[in-house]
């Protein structure tokens, strides 16, 4: 590069004494434009960039209003961002490719970040952008220079700088010596962080007018140049630079060359000009990128499918365990009668009670598996995963295809001699026998307990946080008219989302307060619910997955949870479910 070569951007005001500036200086140095509405800072910024381009070095403009799109009337530009309008939509994981067109192809770069409606994607597609402009100049040392339009949205004066704004800072402080310059541009400097402007070492100051504006001008220009900023022309500006020692001087910016897409729209009929397109092998490339985003996708969709079919062959399975050791149980009473003369022989059932408690067994080792596959395809974040079989699943349908003893008929013949596990004897009915099997109960009976009282500390928890509970009463719970806060708090509702949390990760305080987000704010996803919730993201999927075994909560294709009503409705006005809630509080209290 030609160290003397110049951009001619104007001539001064007193004298029309033609002004250029030198190349290097702009691609490699920091650069601030400022001015309000309609003064001209972006015609500046448009000048300087068409002088770059004619030169022959490519720049790269991030375009927050989607103004510079114009310069596709006479330059090959990739114009890249969310519109349809654009060359081709990129996010994020084509910063990389943007970044190696610019620097190693020599492809000069419109990002349009105007169509996105997720700021923070826009967002995120800058800061990567940047961060690998400046990884390959450390390598490349190339003079380029990085546009950024309305930069105090990224770089403020005040707090709320995040990621994006610090990697514009660093390029600004670090990015001269590899050769990749900035140039800010901001209607408003009192916004823009004063470390940016003051280690600028080239400033243009066009018309300002509000008082905090001027103050900034008085202060870094001075105060003669604070009084005199108001009155100045469209296109006309105080230029600073660091390498005259001719002072600030007056200048008037020439206008720009090509279609003006800026401009404010007047009465006259809009007519787009005929643009400029780059190469479709360039395009090609960045499609690709695409294409892998959208393979990507659906495996995400692929496996989160495959974590639905798990979560159901576990219920199914746990289902089916709850159902062996019920009948264990009745074959365990049965036996044990059987051992103090009450009937005849029982070898036979003996047999029968030793298979079932290996089929338990194998019962519960394979959910504990399936609940482990289940785990690790809930965490799955978009990477690739190995491929996982439903082998599990095959094992346990051919087990029970192969059990020669059914559960219903023990079953049946435990309920012809003896009634019901959890019946009440009749008056005069003499107690069993001391057995092995009281402890069992005498356990199952303090565990009662437990449950019970965690209930009632989990709904004091509520009333402390300022909650009314009302009672799951049908006449107090109208479906149609109910919050979800108020279903939540009904007591068959508690129980269950206390059973939810005592199996997960969750402590009292987090779940409630995971419920009532969800309650108010919902869907969510589990990031948007750590966000307001003190639970990890660990803890809060956890109790997600454990409300959803028991329908509680649903999720949609988009990874959003929310509150399932229908199911809380069902269970909160159901009597049957009040008077198994009652008689097991009146147990557990027993």
């Amino acid at each position: 590069m030609d160290e003397e070569q110049r951009l001619s951007i104007g001539h001064l005001v007193d004298d029309e004494t033609p002004v250029s500036l030198p190349v290097v200086e702009i691609l490699t140095g920091r650069g601030f434009v400022t001015g309000k509405s309609g003064s001209g800072k972006s015609n500046t910024a448009s000048v300087v960039v068409e002088q770059l381009l004619d030169a022959g070095y490519p720049v790269a403009i991030i375009d927050a209003d989607g103004e510079y799109y114009g310069l596709k009337e006479e330059y090959e530009l990739l114009h890249a961002g969310a519109d349809e309008e654009c060359d081709i939509q990129v996010s994020s994981e084509h910063a990389e490719k943007i970044a190696a067109l610019a620097l190693e192809q020599n492809v000069p770069i419109i990002l349009d970040v105007s169509g996105y409606l997720d700021e923070d994607e826009a967002d995120e597609l800058i800061r990567e952008t940047a961060r690998h402009l400046f990884a390959k100049e450390k390598k490349l040392k190339k003079p380029f220079l990085l546009v950024v339009e309305e930069c105090h949205e990224y770089i403020p004066e005040g707090g709320g700088m995040g990621e994006t704004g610090k990697m514009l800072i660093k390029v600004g402080k670090r990015g001269r010596k590899h050769g990749l310059g900035i140039m800010g541009i901001s209607q408003r400097p009192a916004d823009v962080k004063k470390d940016f402007i003051t280690q600028a070492n080239w400033l243009v100051w066009h018309r300002l007018t509000w008082e905090n504006d001027t103050k900034v001008v008085s202060r870094i220009v001075g105060s003669e140049y604070g009084e005199m900023v108001p009155d100045l022309d469209s296109g006309e500006a105080f230029v600073q630079t660091d390498w005259t020692d001719g002072g600030v001087r007056r200048i008037q910016f020439n206008r720009k060359e090509t279609f003006d897409a800026g401009a404010t729209p007047g009465l006259d009929d809009f007519e787009r000009p005929e643009l400029k397109s780059v190469s479709d092998a360039l395009m090609d490339d960045l499609e690709g990128i695409t294409e892998l985003k959208e393979q990507e996708h659906d495996r995400v969709a692929e496996l989160e499918s495959r974590l639905e079919r798990k979560d159901e062959r576990i219920r199914e399975l746990e289902d089916e365990l709850e159902s062996a050791r019920n009948v264990s149980a009745a074959a365990r009473k049965m036996a044990n009668a059987l051992a103090h003369g009450e009937v005849g022989t029982g070898e036979e059932l003996h047999e029968r009670l030793r298979e079932k408690d290996e089929r338990i067994r194998e019962l519960e080792t394979t959910v504990a598996e399936l609940t482990d596959d289940q785990s690790a395809l809930d965490e799955f974040d978009g990477e690739e995963e190995a491929e996982t079989t439903d082998d599990e699943s095959d094992v346990m349908d051919d087990a029970v295809a192969d059990d020669d003893v059914t559960d219903d008929a023990v079953a049946d013949q435990a309920d012809e001699t003896f009634p019901a596990a959890d019946a009440s004897p009749d008056e005069g009915d003499e107690p069993d026998e001391p057995g092995e099997n009281d402890d069992r109960a005498t356990d199952e009976s303090d565990e009662g307990t437990d449950e019970y009282d965690d209930v009632e500390a989990y709904r004091r928890k509520l009333r402390e946080r300022g909650y009314e509970l009302r009672d799951a009463v049908a006449t107090d719970i109208n479906p149609e008219t109910a919050s979800l806060i108020d279903l939540a708090q009904s007591e068959p509702v508690v129980v269950r989302i206390d059973a939810a949390r005592r199996e997960s990760l969750c402590n009292e305080d987090h779940s409630w307060d995971v419920v009532a987000a969800l309650a108010r704010d919902g869907p969510m996803t589990v990031h948007e619910i750590a966000e307001n919730v003190a639970a990890s993201v660990e803890q809060i999927q956890s109790l997600l997955s454990e409300l959803r075994k028991r329908s509680f909560v649903v999720r949609n294709d988009r990874r959003e949870y929310s509150l399932n009503r229908d199911a809380m409705v069902a269970v909160a006005e159901n009597p049957d479910e009040r008077v198994r809630t009652s008689e097991l509080v009146a147990q557990w209290r027993e």
